[in-house]
């Protein structure tokens, strides 16, 4: 099976300067302390490539439902193409790429019973 995966990168912030309200001890024992490391990984899948390699291809789109009883919403629709612009929540992205590629990925449903 090829790899869906084309950039896997991680990216290291240091936040150096501590935000400190107040002064006096509290600043102190901030500027003391060890700068905090912030860690970022972007994935994104090859262009022309299906995220839904051999997973219920006879069917038109995959989605899944799940019930759940403590939701604020009464359904709330999670990407499962990475396309989303709202990610992690879905946005219909996956009609784009499915259409493109010939994949049948879609949301997994979460319903509030």
């Amino acid at each position: 099976m090829t790899s869906i995966l084309s950039t896997v990168a991680a990216g290291f912030c240091y936040n150096k300067s501590p935000m400190v309200v107040g002064g006096g001890a509290d600043a102190a024992a901030a500027a003391a302390r060890p700068p905090r490391r912030v860690a970022a990984v972007v994935v994104r899948a090859e262009a022309g490539q299906g995220i839904n390699p051999d997973i219920r291809k006879t069917e038109q789109k995959v989605v899944d439902s799940v019930v759940v009883t403590e939701l604020s919403k009464p359904l709330t629709a999670y990407c499962r193409c990475w396309r989303s612009g709202t990610f992690p929540l879905c946005d219909g992205s996956h009609a784009k790429h499915n259409k493109a590629t010939g994949d049948n990925v879609g949301p997994l449903l979460l319903k509030k019973q």
